[in-house]
C-alpha cells in the first residue's frame, strides 16, 4: 500500500510541476499565444508528379550534427551529414522502378506514376516528420488533415531501420496505407494486430538469427561475442541471436551495445572489450553507419585478427569496404539480402547527370562521393505534393516471378520468402574490400538443406584458408570428456580422461560410453578392442612348462614303480611293504597326471572333474602313507610271539585303512557335485581389458573341506610317524614319512595365501605348482633313499644287514614276513 501511495504522490507532484511551468510560460507569452499550428521548414526531399504517387523514405544522409538540449528554448532543425551512397542508390532504385513502370503501357495504361521521396537522415524525428508530411499533402505538417489537392497516395516505401519503420507503421496503420519496408527486420512488425498494413521485402530477424546461429555452429565456433545497436533492430536481434546461439550449443562471451545516441557510439569501450576477450568471432547486429565508428576505433587501437559475422544491416556495406578497414574486416562472413544483377539499373546509375536531375537535391553529393570532387555551387530544389488512397488488398495478394526466376509474395504476416546470400569479405583487385557470395541460406529449399556453404571459396583474415578457431577452452581430444567448471559458461570446461572401461571417439565429447562386456578400450580410449582371453593354455610358456614337468614327473614315478617290481624279492623292498609301495607309487603317478586337468581351456567337463580327481588321488596317496606308517608301528610293537597285534600287520588291514580314507573324501566330493558343482565362468572384473576364463568352484566350502581333509590325513600321518621315529634305523620309514608329510603340509599351507592373492591364470598355475611340489615331496622323501640303496648300495639290501642292529630275529621276521608281502 505504501508503494502505491508513494507512486501516486510522485505522479501528483510531477503533474503540479508541469502545470506550474505551463502557467509561467503562458504568463510570459501573454497575447502571443493563440490557436495555431507550428510550421517547420521541410528540406531534403524530391518528387515527380503523376496521377497517383508512391512515397518513399530513405536515410540518404547517415549522421546528424549532435546538439546539446537544455530544454530552455526550441531546438534548431536537424543538420544532416555523411552522405550514404548505397542508400542513395536504393532511393534511385525507386525512381528507376517508377520510370520503368511509366515506360511500359501494359502495366498502368493511361496512368502516370509519381513519387515523393523524403530523406529521414537516419533519425526517428525525421522519419515521423516525413510520414506526417506525406499524409498532410506534402506542404505543411497538419496531423489528421489532408489540406492539399492533387495526386492520391498509393503507398509508402520505407523505412530502412526497424525503429523508424515501427513509428511509421503505427501512423500509417491508422489509415491502412500500405507500407513496404526494404530493410526493417524486427519480428514485432509481423504482428498484424499492431501493424495491419506493414509489409517488407526482407525476412524477419528471427529467421536471420536462426540462420546465423547455424552458420556459427557450422564452422564449429562455440565462443562468440555479440555487438548490437541499442535500438529495436539491435536489441531484438541481440536477444534472439543469444538464444539461438545457446540453443546451437555455443556460448556468448560478451554482449555489448553500440550506443547510437552518443557521438562516439561507445566505441572506445567496445574496442577494449573485444581486445580483452579471447572470443575470436564477433556477431554484429547494427547498421553500417553505426558500426563504422566502432571499426574506426578498432583500427586506431590495432584490434585485428577477429572474424566478424555480419547481419544484413552491413554485410554489403560500401561505407566499410574502404581499403583502410582491410586489417580489421578482411575475412568477414555474414548474411546478405538475396539479390541479382540488374544490368539496366547499373547503366541507369552510370548515366545520372546533375543537369538532367534538377529535382534531385542529393545528386550533387552523389557525384562528389563517386568521383571524389567538390562542387562550387549547388542549387536548391524543393517539391510539394499530396494525395490519399486504399491499395492494401492488392498488396496483400501480390504474387509474381522476378526476372531471375524467384517467386515474390507476402505471407500472412507481410514477410517475403526467406532467402539470404552468404557473403565473404576479401580484398579486391581495386584495393577495396569486396563481398563474394560463398553460399546461401534458403528456407524454401526443396531438398530441406537450408544452409549451403562452399568452404573452399572462403578467405579468412590474413588470407588463411583454414577455418579459425573460437573456443573458450581447447578441444578435448578423443579419449577425454568435457567437465563443466562451476560458475563458468558451459563452453568453458576442463578435459578429463574417460573412466576405466569407457571411451569417447570424438572431440569435445560430453560423456564417455562404456565398452561392451567382451571389449575394452585401447590406450588412447578412443575405440573398443576385443578383450584378451586369459587362461592357463598349453600355448603359454607357463602352461607348457608345467605340462612338461607333470608328464616327466609321472614317468619318473613309473620308473621307480618298475624298479620296485624288478627288486621285489630284495629285503629292502619287502621290508617296506611291497604292495603298499606299489599302490603309493601308482597314486603318485596319478597325482602328477591330475595336474594336467588344470591346464587348457576350462571346458564344463574339465571344470566338473579336475578338483574332484585331485582330491581323490591325493586322498589315495596320503591314505597309503598313513597305512604304511600305522603298519610299521604295529609291526615293531608286535615283538612277542603269539602277540594279538600280529593279525593287524596283514595286508588287508592296510587296504581297509586306505579304503576308509578314500571313502570319506569320495563322500565329500559326491555331495559337492550334487549340490553345488563347479562350472566354467568368464571374469571381466578382476583384470582390466582381460576376460579370465576359469572354473568357478561352485561351493567354496566344499573346496576347502576337500583340501582340509587332505591336510587332516597328512597331519595324522605326520603324528603317527613322529611317534615311531625311535624304531631301529634299519627298518624305520617313519623319519622319511615325517619329512614327506612336513613338506606336504608346508606346501599346502603356503598355497592358501598365494592362491587367494593370485589372479587369472596364475591362480590355476599356483595350484598346479602346489600339486607337483607336494607330490614330489612324498616321492623324494619316501622312495629316493630306497632307490639309492637298491641301485648304489646293494650290500645294505640284505637280511644280514637288517639283523645287524641287535634286534631279535623274531622282530625281523615280522617285518620281512608278516608286515611285508611274500612274492611268489
Amino acid at each position: 500500500m505504501q508503494m502505491y501511495q508513494r507512486l501516486g504522490w510522485f505522479l501528483l507532484s510531477t503533474t503540479w510541476l508541469l502545470c506550474t511551468f505551463a502557467v509561467e510560460v503562458c504568463a510570459s507569452s501573454g497575447s502571443k499565444l493563440g490557436c495555431r499550428l507550428p510550421s517547420e521548414e521541410i528540406t531534403g526531399y524530391m518528387s515527380r508528379p503523376g496521377d497517383i504517387f508512391i512515397a518513399g523514405t530513405f536515410p540518404v544522409n547517415l549522421e546528424r550534427v549532435y546538439i546539446d538540449l537544455n530544454f530552455t528554448r526550441k531546438p534548431p532543425e536537424l543538420t544532416c551529414q555523411q552522405f550514404g551512397s548505397e542508400y542513395y542508390k536504393s532511393m534511385r532504385a525507386l525512381v528507376f522502378a517508377v520510370e520503368e513502370v511509366n515506360a511500359n503501357p501494359e502495366i498502368l495504361p493511361n496512368i502516370t506514376l509519381g513519387y515523393h521521396i523524403f530523406d529521414t537522415c537516419n533519425t526517428l524525428r525525421r522519419a515521423a516528420q516525413g510520414t506526417l508530411w506525406i499524409l498532410s499533402g506534402g506542404q505543411e505538417i497538419i496531423p489528421n488533415y489532408y489540406c492539399a489537392g492533387g495526386d492520391p497516395l498509393a503507398g509508402v516505401i520505407g523505412e530502412c531501420g526497424s525503429t523508424p519503420s515501427i513509428i511509421m507503421a503505427q501512423i500509417l496503420g491508422l489509415y491502412r496505407y500500405p507500407q513496404i519496408s526494404y530493410f526493417a527486420t524486427n519480428p514485432i512488425l509481423s504482428d498484424r494486430s499492431q501493424f495491419p498494413s506493414f509489409f517488407r521485402t526482407i525476412s524477419s530477424d528471427d529467421i536471420q538469427m536462426r540462420g546465423l546461429a547455424q552458420l556459427i555452429s557450422y564452422f564449429g565456433w562455440s565462443w562468440v561475442g555479440l555487438l548490437a545497436n541499442d535500438d529495436d533492430y539491435g536489441q531484438s536481434g541481440l536477444q534472439m541471436a543469444k538464444q539461438e546461439i545457446i540453443n546451437a550449443g555455443a556460448c556468448v562471451a560478451f554482449a555489448e551495445n553500440i550506443l547510437i545516441g552518443k557521438e562516439d557510439k561507445n566505441a572506445p569501450y567496445l574496442a577494449r572489450v573485444i581486445k580483452k576477450s579471447n572470443a575470436k568471432v564477433v556477431l554484429v547486429i547494427a547498421s553500417d553507419s553505426d558500426f563504422l565508428i566502432v571499426v574506426t576505433e578498432l583500427l586506431r587501437q590495432n584490434v585485428t585478427g577477429n572474424i566478424w559475422v555480419a547481419t544484413e544491416g552491413w554485410a554489403t556495406s560500401t561505407l566499410l569496404s574502404e581499403e583502410k578497414f582491410q586489417r580489421v574486416l578482411e575475412g568477414t562472413i555474414g548474411f546478405a539480402i538475396h539479390g541479382a544483377q540488374m544490368q539496366k539499373f547499373t547503366e541507369y546509375l552510370s548515366n545520372l547527370l546533375p543537369s538532367q536531375s534538377v529535382n534531385d537535391p542529393f545528386i550533387w553529393e552523389y557525384w562528389e562521393k563517386t568521383f571524389l570532387c567538390k562542387w562550387s555551387y549547388q542549387g536548391n530544389l524543393e517539391w510539394a505534393g499530396n494525395a490519399t488512397t486504399r491499395l492494401l488488398h492488392y498488396v496483400q495478394n501480390v504474387n509474381f516471378k522476378t526476372k531471375d526466376g524467384s517467386n515474390m509474395f507476402f505471407n500472412a504476416k507481410g514477410n517475403p520468402p526467406a532467402v539470404y546470400d552468404i557473403v565473404n569479405w576479401r580484398l579486391g583487385a581495386k584495393g577495396r574490400l569486396e563481398q563474394v557470395v560463398v553460399g546461401r541460406y534458403d528456407l524454401t529449399s526443396p531438398d530441406q538443406e537450408t544452409l549451403n556453404v562452399d568452404k573452399k571459396a572462403i578467405t579468412w583474415a590474413n588470407e588463411e584458408t583454414q577455418v579459425p578457431l573460437s573456443k573458450c577452452s581447447p578441444s578435448c581430444p578423443s579419449g577425454f570428456r568435457k567437465v563443466i567448471v562451476p560458475g563458468k559458461p558451459t563452453c568453458c570446461y576442463e578435459c578429463a580422461r574417460c573412466p576405466h572401461g569407457h571411451i569417447s571417439s570424438q572431440t569435445d565429447a560430453v560423456e564417455c560410453h562404456p565398452c561392451s562386456w567382451d571389449t575394452w578400450p585401447n590406450l588412447q580410449q578412443d575405440r573398443c578392442l576385443p578383450r584378451t582371453r586369459e587362461f592357463l593354455s598349453y600355448e603359454e610358456p607357463l602352461g607348457y612348462s608345467l605340462a612338461a614337468i607333470s608328464i616327466l614327473s609321472s614317468l619318473i614315478a613309473l620308473v621307480i614303480l618298475g624298479l620296485f617290481i624288478q627288486y621285489k624279492r630284495t629285503p629292502i623292498v619287502r621290508a617296506n611293504n611291497y604292495s603298499l609301495s606299489c599302490l603309493l607309487l601308482l597314486s603318485l603317478f596319478l597325482c602328477f597326471l591330475c595336474s594336467l586337468g588344470f591346464i587348457g581351456y576350462p571346458q564344463p567337463e574339465k571344470c566338473l572333474l579336475r578338483q574332484v580327481a585331485f582330491g581323490l588321488v591325493f586322498a589315495l596317496c596320503i591314505s597309503c602313507v598313513l597305512a604304511k606308517t600305522i603298519i610299521v608301528v604295529i609291526a615293531f610293537k608286535a615283538t612277542k610271539p603269539g602277540s594279538r597285534l600280529r593279525k593287524w600287520t596283514r595286508v588287508r588291514v592296510s587296504y581297509w585303512i586306505i579304503g576308509f580314507g578314500v571313502f570319506i573324501q569320495s563322500f565329500l566330493c559326491v555331495l559337492w557335485l550334487l549340490f553345488s558343482p563347479p562350472f566354467p565362468e568368464t571374469d571381466t572384473d578382476t583384470k582390466p581389458g582381460v576376460i579370465i576364463l576359469n572354473c568357478n568352484e561352485g561351493s567354496p566350502i566344499s573346496f576347502w573341506c576337500m583340501l582340509g581333509y587332505l591336510g587332516l590325513l597328512a597331519a595324522i600321518s605326520f603324528i603317527v610317524a613322529f611317534l615311531a621315529r625311535r624304531l631301529p634305523d634299519s627298518f624305520n620309514e617313519a623319519k622319511f614319512i615325517i619329512f614327506s608329510m612336513l613338506a606336504f603340509l608346508s606346501v599346502w599351507v603356503s598355497f592358501i595365501p598365494a592362491y587367494l592373492s593370485a589372479r587369472g591364470m596364475y591362480t590355476v598355475a599356483m595350484e598346479v605348482f602346489a600339486i607337483l611340489s607336494s607330490t614330489w615331496a612324498v616321492l623324494v622323501c619316501i622312495f629316493m633313499p630306497k632307490c639309492y640303496i637298491v641301485l648304489f648300495r646293494p650290500n645294505l639290501n640284505s637280511r644280514k644287514y637288517l639283523m645287524s642292529n641287535g634286534r631279535s630275529a623274531s622282530n625281523v621276521e615280522i617285518v620281512l614276513n608278516g608286515h611285508a608281502d611274500k612274492p611268489s
